[in-house]
């Protein structure tokens, strides 16, 4: 990639960031309201645990919260906010008209602008997040290992840009129906329930964790949750990374195929 065309993703990435941080109270509300489900699952668990009187799948009362914590906070750096509905809005309403007569990938525009609207969303929905891991620190155990940090971090990163590139494909269907919410809908549905937000997915029966392995959405949170904290470990961690890099370049690759279809559908009826 030529200096000139770098140059111009780092302005497309200022503008994003910019506009995005204008609506820096709306993401502090709604990262501050986000967690008040924290309190039911604190609760539920707390029942759970009770009742049962020992432990579940490795997971005591304090491991379980603590899961929860991470969840919240990699949530938080890694999914994407709005960037279906804006890149629809661009092709519905022909704004995509003037970003193709200029010389730059309308993927690496809008991951530009993702980028910077993940960088202002994690600044000012830290605050609220730091609060309630200082209020829930007797049940944090950082890892001792450096080599954890930097795997779950590469998992972390690999994260993000699935969710990205499944998200940029979804909002891709807007070249051919108008209105998308109701396919978004579904697929987070799928999202929320099976990569680890509404429980841990190695709490689940062995045959149902090994299906839900091959999935996507295993790999767009509970991945690098699970590597943080120990859970995956070994041969297990190999795979788990293979697997999610495998995803990753199918969703880039879907991601570009999606562009190109649409846009040739665009022309096609005179988009």
């Amino acid at each position: 990639m030529s200096t000139g065309k770098i140059e111009k993703y780092i302005s497309v990435f200022n503008i994003g960031l910019q506009n995005t941080f204008v609506y820096r109270w709306n993401y502090f509300l709604r990262a501050l309201f986000g967690l008040i489900p924290l309190a039911g699952t604190v609760f539920l668990w707390a029942a759970v645990f009770k009742e049962r009187g020992g432990g579940l799948h490795g997971y005591d009362y304090g491991s379980m919260i603590y899961y929860y914590l991470l969840t919240i906070l990699v949530s938080n750096l890694v999914t994407p906010t709005e960037d279906e509905w804006q890149i629809a809005a661009d092709i519905r309403e022909g704004q995509i008209n003037a970003l193709l007569t200029k010389p730059m990938s309308y993927l690496a525009y809008r991951f530009s602008i993702f980028l910077s609207g993940r960088l202002v969303y994690t600044f000012v929905t830290l605050p609220p997040i730091a609060l309630i891991f200082i209020y829930f620190r007797d049940y944090i155990v950082l890892p001792t290992d450096p080599v954890v940090y930097a795997v779950a971090t590469v998992s972390l990163l690999m994260a993000a840009l699935i969710q990205f590139f499944i998200t940029y494909s979804l909002a891709m269907m807007a070249f051919w129906i108008l209105e998308i919410s109701t396919i978004v809908f579904i697929v987070y549905s799928f999202e929320y329930f099976l990569g680890g937000q509404m429980f841990p997915i190695d709490i689940m029966p062995s045959a149902v964790q090994a299906v839900m392995k091959w999935l996507p959405f295993y790999y767009e949170l509970f991945c690098p949750v699970a590597i943080f904290l120990g859970r995956l470990k070994g041969p297990d961690l190999i795979q788990a990374l293979a697997i999610q890099t495998g995803w990753l370049l199918l969703a880039w690759a879907w991601a570009n195929f999606m562009w190109k279809r649409g846009l040739g559908h665009y022309q096609a009826v005179g988009g």
